[in-house]
């Protein structure tokens, strides 16, 4: 049986990364993978809830990071991990690293409590007991938070977090870049300040450059 395959999309609101997902979904399903799509906060009919409750309502970042762990816990338990059982390859629209970079770097949540939640609620999903779910790579998407701020003005009206003054953005791209540098193997970073065919043809390769679209030139 295949190997499930764990891929997370990462990036500051404004980066582009949700527009590439079904770019690489189509690339996968090319070479013979079946692929789940699914997002964070949500993937579930509870995770959904509590992602309506996270974009409108206002909340202090003990509540906001309480809310996206208990949706995590569900889309784990009931979407992601039984994909990953089969045998698929799940690409996720956001994951443990935008907490990290939303509610750590750009809330100032205490890091250490967030570790301690990472692993209570990503611990023996598939994987035995005491085994943390992580993706096997997260793509992130690097971009200046005055571009991403451009994009979003001429997008749609804001979600509370979309909301954000640029400086909180900035925050979050640190956050973004220290879980980076702490996690190198699993990161790779795409330039998505670049047009749109060039962020895409650099998403493809560093997948392919894992070995997990044959044919394709890494």
């Amino acid at each position: 049986m295949t190997t499930g395959l764990f891929i997370t999309f990462e990036g500051i609101d404004g980066a582009g990364k949700s527009s590439h997902i079904e770019t690489l979904a189509r690339a996968l399903r090319a070479a013979g993978r079946s692929v789940t799509l699914t997002r964070e906060p949500g993937g579930t009919p509870l995770a959904e809830k509590l992602r309506a409750l996270l974009l409108n309502d206002a909340m202090d970042a003990l509540t906001e990071t309480l809310l996206a762990f208990a949706a995590r816990r569900d889309h784990l338990c009931r979407v992601i991990g039984p994909a990953l059982a089969r045998g698929e390859a799940v690409l996720c629209d956001r994951f443990t690293d935008a907490t990290f970079a939303y509610q750590g770097a750009g809330r100032g949540f205490d890091l250490r409590v967030l570790s301690y939640m990472e692993r209570l609620a990503q611990t023996g999903i598939g994987l035995g007991p005491d085994s943390m779910l992580e993706p096997d790579l997260t793509l992130w998407f690097d971009v200046p938070p005055e571009v991403a701020a451009e994009r979003l003005a001429a997008a749609r009206a804001p979600d509370r977090f979309e909301a954000q003054p640029v400086e909180f953005f900035a925050r979050v791209a640190r956050g973004y870049a220290d879980r980076a540098a702490g996690a190198p193997r699993r990161f790779a970073r795409i330039d998505g300040a670049q047009p749109r065919e060039q962020v895409a043809a650099q998403m493809l390769a560093a997948v392919a450059a894992r070995g997990w679209l044959p044919g394709a030139a890494p």
